[in-house]
């Protein structure tokens, strides 16, 4: 069969084209009216009371940490199985990512390595915790949420991979990610390979009104256009004494250092159009992880999988094999291509340079050894995916 299948790619239809059009046939393609109704239709969809749109998930995370008051030399926690971004906004800060071991079943920080290291140092050596819902699979946040209160912590959730995906507390209730119920803040990605595509873009949900001000006004160069948060005088503002007692029309302050992180009108329409048809894509991928479990159940050559979860989003579907590289190279040669999710964060050669070496988190490096990410997007046919499960049988054979 000739083909080419990515592991993962966007969904555009006649009304995404559409809704962009229109946009960019309107009177703004930036700071307008989308960039609001995105942020709103997005919190309501995830449970969150505030969204703030943002260029990127990259950005997202950044303006997390200075908003939480990251700064030089403060301790934050993470997974080393991540994308190096949900380190690097803590390094961005000038702080210190400090790396700890996952859960060998689930791939996701695992609470337990999380308190044996909150537990080796004194109260207040860490600031907050960064757990990720690896591959579209919930953290349980209840459980870091408890840790976070004893330890005086603040929580991100990272929640790149699963808009849509949720997990179940103890009082057997959905907590969607994103929600805000547990975590300060949460952060959302809309690169084309995620389940809602904006070309690059990304999102903060939260609950805290503190927070999404400062938020609000990170993204925006440090700038507000409130008059009662006003620092400088009427008279300063309006640059003569004959005034209204109120400030100018044009009038704005630049308060704090801050950033351009916006996310433009078109790109809002976008993410608009495809969030319509956000838990369709969700119930295709959740079929074609049914699909992918059934057929690699029980076969030796499988030492782990993501399996059926209850609340996975399947940004990915991972399995871990014997003779990794061989399966990658015979999977490109047959125009399957797979990827590999993650190196692990802490042996990169920059973070290398801060002490981490092979050997510290063995679960996440033996993870590292044998995982291969299988293509899954809501446009995958059957006809395809048995393509791809066949060609990995035959490797095997």
């Amino acid at each position: 069969m000739n083909v080419s299948i990515p592991y993962g790619k966007q969904s555009i239809t006649e009304e995404d084209i559409q809704a962009v059009v229109e946009t960019l046939k309107s009177d703004f393609l930036t700071q307008g009216p989308k960039v609001a109704e995105f942020e709103k239709a997005f919190a309501q969809y995830v449970g969150s009371q505030y969204a703030v749109a943002i260029s990127n998930g990259t950005a997202a995370l950044h303006l997390c940490a200075l908003a939480l008051g990251v700064s030089k030399g403060d301790k934050v926690i993470t997974t080393p199985i991540t994308f190096a971004a949900s380190a690097n906004c803590i390094r961005y800060c000038d702080g210190e990512v400090v790396f700890s071991d996952i859960d060998p079943t689930t791939y996701l920080l695992d609470p337990i390595h999380v308190r044996k290291l909150l537990e080796s140092s004194p109260k207040g050596t860490y600031k907050g915790i960064i757990p990720v819902d690896f591959a579209g699979r919930a953290v349980d946040l209840e459980i870091f949420r408890e840790l976070a209160d004893e330890f005086d912590l603040w929580i991100i959730e990272d929640s790149c991979h699963s808009p849509g995906g949720y997990f179940v507390d103890r009082s057997g209730k959905h907590r969607n990610c994103g929600n805000g119920t547990f975590a300060d803040l949460a952060i959302f990605s809309f690169h084309p390979v995620k389940h809602i595509a904006t070309g690059e873009g990304g999102m903060i949900t939260t609950n805290n009104e503190r927070l999404y001000k400062e938020l609000l006004k990170l993204r925006t160069h440090g700038i507000i256009r409130e008059s009662a948060s006003y620092i400088n005088d009427i008279n300063f503002a309006v640059g003569d004494q004959q005034h209204e007692n109120q400030y100018p029309g044009w009038y704005m302050e630049m308060q704090d250092l801050g950033f351009n992180y916006r996310l433009t009108d078109f790109q809002s329409a976008l993410g608009l159009s495809q969030l319509k048809r956000a838990e369709d894509g969700l119930t295709r991928r959740r079929a074609i992880a049914a699909i992918y479990q059934k057929a690699f159940i029980g076969h030796p050559f499988i030492k782990g999988q993501s399996m059926v979860i209850e609340g996975h989003a399947y940004h990915l579907y991972i399995i871990e094999v014997e003779n990794r590289l061989g399966l990658y190279n015979h999977l490109r040669k047959h125009g399957i291509f797979a990827q590999i999710h993650y190196i692990p964060v802490h042996l990169m050669p920059y973070y290398r340079k801060f002490g981490w070496k092979e050997g510290d988190f063995p679960l996440a490096e033996n993870y590292y050894k044998s995982c291969i990410s299988l293509p899954i997007y809501p446009s995958l046919s059957n006809q395809l995916q048995e393509y791809i499960i066949q060609t990995i049988m035959e490797f095997y054979k």
